[in-house]
């Protein structure tokens, strides 16, 4: 029973990819209008994705900078370098898997119903310019095969930026 779950969630990841790459192939469509749509496809597809945005290097600030998401209005809208799992993501250039948010120190709870958290930064030609975050109101829920999703989502993204 477990190893059909999983096999259907890597299924259905899989099947996010030509999605994700036409979604970002419609050039008469302005590039925060595609990311917002990817925001939507992803929300919207994996039932345990809740809040999914992306955040970007605020010009020459040491920041991010809230861009296009799907889910709940959050006030963290800035975030500085090194606060809270986006923060650190943006120190620390590697991905960052929270299987529980409440046993991190350094968390900034956007909702609070959130549970658990996966941040993946964005890379342009070596920099790291920005992240996608998924929040989940589930525990653990996060895969290899969301890490690699999310490391394709913005492979693709940078193609276009």
């Amino acid at each position: 029973m477990v190893f059909n779950i999983l096999a259907k969630n890597i299924e259905m990841l899989t099947d996010l990819r030509p999605k994700i790459t036409a979604i970002l192939s419609d050039v008469d469509t302005s590039i925060e209008a595609r990311l917002q749509k990817i925001c939507k496809l992803l929300k919207d597809s994996v039932t345990y994705y809740n809040w999914v945005g992306f955040y970007f290097k605020n010009g020459d600030k040491d920041e991010l900078k809230l861009g296009p998401f799907a889910g709940e209005p959050t006030e963290h809208t800035i975030i500085p370098f090194g606060k809270g799992i986006c923060g650190q993501v943006a120190v620390s250039n590697k991905n960052f898997v929270v299987s529980d948010v409440k046993a991190q120190d350094n968390y900034i709870a956007c909702n609070l119903n959130v549970k658990s958290e996966i941040v993946v930064p964005l890379f342009l030609n070596g920099a790291n310019i920005g992240q996608i975050d998924i929040d989940s109101n589930t525990l653990n829920p996060f895969t290899n095969e969301d890490v690699e999703l999310l490391e394709f989502v913005n492979a693709q993204v940078a193609k276009f930026l």
